[in-house]
């Protein structure tokens, strides 16, 4: 498919996307159209950050390979994450050390060898700021040359476009459901049924770490000051039954 046709087809479905559902669907089509493998919908890392499982809203990554990167702890060492918030313009990089030394970036070789490992040696990334001000971030990974100017700017007003759908679609939603994201709400729904946080971390094939870092999140977002207040609160909104 041309540019035009591309752009045109993509456009079309996004414009026409009249919940959060088929937004992300219509998200979820842009790594084939690019030659990548992977979407992912994230909030903008902070140094704070330890686990990128915490961070994703919406994705097409392997949960094994997020098990894997946060296990390695490589969010910490990862150079685009100083990068992300600031950007005005999509950046696309490969994990290639000469191509990434041309960049300024500096990929632990950790990180390069995992990635490879799941077929990723590129990614675009582009930094979107929501109506209520928060960062997020719109990145495709896979295993394609760097992308060209022209095909950077298409992808650009596609992330552009797409998120603004995303971030009005979000805000129709009930105040406080939009506020968790689907595995937070699904760890709060484990812990209302009595489970810890290593049980709810065996169901779920997490760590008891990021079962913990989504229950913080929950609480903080709820402006609860423990758990057994946050299950309260969520069933009082109806955020869980």
């Amino acid at each position: 498919m041309i540019t035009l046709e591309r752009h045109s087809v993509l456009s079309k479905e996004i414009s026409s996307a009249d919940s959060r559902a088929a937004i992300v669907a219509a998200m979820e089509k842009l790594p084939a159209q690019f030659g990548f493998r992977f979407f992912t919908l994230m909030t903008a890392p902070a140094a704070s950050d330890h686990t990128l499982s915490s961070l994703i809203i919406e994705t097409t990554l392997p949960r094994r390979l997020i098990q894997d990167f946060d296990a390695r702890r490589l969010l910490a060492h990862c150079p685009l994450v100083p990068l992300l918030k600031n950007m005005a313009l999509p950046l696309c990089w490969s994990y290639d050390p000469a191509s990434s030394a041309d960049l300024g970036l500096n990929f632990p070789d950790a990180m390069t060898r995992m990635l490879k490992v799941w077929g990723v040696t590129t990614g675009v990334a582009m930094p979107l700021h929501s109506s209520d001000g928060s960062v997020f971030v719109m990145r495709l990974d896979g295993d394609r040359t760097l992308l060209a100017l022209p095909e950077l700017n298409e992808l650009g007003m596609l992330f552009l476009q797409s998120f603004r759908s995303f971030d009005r679609l979000r805000g129709d939603e009930p105040m406080h459901r939009s506020l968790l994201t689907a595995r937070e709400l699904e760890v709060v729904r484990w812990t209302s049924q009595g489970k810890t946080s290593v049980e709810i971390a065996n169901i779920l094939s997490l760590s008891d770490h990021t079962v913990n870092t989504y229950l913080n999140k929950a609480i903080k977002k709820l402006d609860c000051v423990n758990r057994t207040q946050l299950v309260a609160k969520a069933i009082r909104l109806r955020l869980i039954s």
